[in-house]
């Protein structure tokens, strides 16, 4: 590792078109597991100036069932369920914010073109008589964490996520109400001796309301901007040497769907480690856990942010890799990055051997973090890890493998 060298990473607000687009998917995701836990969902959302799309594959019961004869006049719908659907888009939109005349919650238009789940991947996917449930796909997963940050995950993410978060919420408190919904922001970290030491750039692009483009109320944008990240950042992080870059670009009114056409899982990198970590390449938003772009990557991060806080290593990576129809994995990789205090290989003989883990088949995967909940809206923007929700952590952001692994580890 070098001895010295600057990172970045990137994050984006709830009201960034991609992760507007996001937040629909998983309010479906959500609404569908309410309904039924086994229920599979894939759906994208397509946002622009006005108008949302859904398409995907499902397969909910008490929603959408095409055995059942009664419904086949509604497309096979339940009485009542696309409106539920409608609802459920039209409330997160609502939720972020969103009230503009370019895309506003009441009045866009809406398109459902959700249909049922192809029958030649439910047979790879469902359990049976002769095998246990397999992977909704074939693919790779990564996990990450390093000791950066309390919560294990890289300072240049975790500062980022945390500049939007506080933006959105002083939005939303009426605290900042010069601050539109979409925002995106960056931080440069200067690292020595692998540790943040100081932040040499920072940058914030915020929709804002009409005129804080220039003038007083530019400058009061501004100095509001510095002040948030002046308080999240760690104290002696800002100097006079910190470069600032707040609405580079000038005039930031026209934002969100309307500025940019939104889709699901544009923002992978957001969504995970901000590059710091490789990444298999499938979003998450969207699915329910059967598919283990999902799953997988929960898992992975648990299990990664186990081994770092049980003392083991300072980073570590973990990757993991399944087929299509097949339950358990092809291959688990364990890389510590030289900062291990024990061998690689038997920290993946550990985890292999801890057998709450369930084999960490997609099965097991599901049970032992509980993935079958309508829990995943809350995930769909400032990461999927290293984060709380309601006082709580994520399931996958749990600690309760350190035990297990020093005991295996001697």
């Amino acid at each position: 590792m070098r001895n010295e060298y600057l990172f970045t990473s990137e994050s984006v607000s709830e009201g960034h078109p991609d992760k507007v687009s996001d937040q629909i998917s998983d309010a479906i995701v959500d609404l569908m597991l309410a309904k039924d836990p086994e229920a599979r969902v894939a759906c994208e959302t397509m946002t622009t100036t006005q108008r949302v799309m859904l398409s995907g594959e499902i397969r909910c019961k008490p929603m959408y069932d095409d055995n059942n004869e009664d419904w086949k006049f509604n497309g096979y719908w339940a009485p009542g369920a696309r409106d539920e659907i409608e609802s459920a888009v039209r409330r997160t939109i609502k939720q972020i914010g969103y009230e503009q005349d370019g895309f506003h919650w009441k009045t866009l238009t809406f398109e459902n073109h959700l249909h049922g789940q192809s029958a030649h991947i439910a047979q790879g996917v469902d359990a049976g008589a002769n095998k246990d449930e397999g992977a909704g796909d074939q693919g790779i997963m990564f996990g990450f964490a390093c000791d950066e940050t309390p919560d294990l995950m890289p300072a240049t993410l975790d500062y980022s996520h945390k500049i939007l978060e506080r933006l959105a919420a002083d939005r939303h408190s009426g605290v900042a109400p010069f601050l539109e919904p979409d925002a995106k922001s960056q931080v440069t970290l200067r690292y020595r001796d692998g540790k943040p030491v100081a932040c040499t750039a920072v940058v914030v692009s915020t929709q804002h309301a009409e005129g804080y483009d220039e003038g007083e109320k530019e400058a009061e944008l501004k100095a509001y901007v510095k002040k948030v990240v002046g308080e999240i950042l760690p104290q002696g992080f800002i100097s006079d040497e910190t470069v600032w870059h707040i609405n580079p670009t000038g005039s930031f009114v026209i934002g969100g769907p309307d500025g940019d056409a939104g889709l699901t899982g544009r923002k992978i990198i957001v969504d995970t480690y901000g590059g710091a970590s490789p990444h298999g390449g499938g979003a998450f938003s969207g699915k329910d856990p059967t598919k283990v772009d999902r799953s997988a990557a929960y898992i992975t991060r648990y299990l990664a942010k186990n081994v770092v806080a049980a003392g083991l290593a300072k980073r570590c990576t973990i990757q993991i890799a399944y087929a299509i129809g097949v339950s358990e994995p092809l291959s688990l990789y364990v890389d510590t990055h030289g900062t291990g205090t024990v061998g690689d290989d038997a920290i993946e003989t550990a985890i292999k051997g801890i057998a709450k883990l369930g084999g960490l088949t997609p099965r097991g995967i599901r049970t032992h973090l509980g993935l079958n909940k309508p829990i995943y809206q809350k995930t769909a923007a400032y990461g999927h890890f290293g984060r709380k929700a309601e006082g709580d952590f994520f399931p996958w952001e749990r600690t309760d493998l350190v035990a297990d692994l020093k005991a295996a580890l001697g």
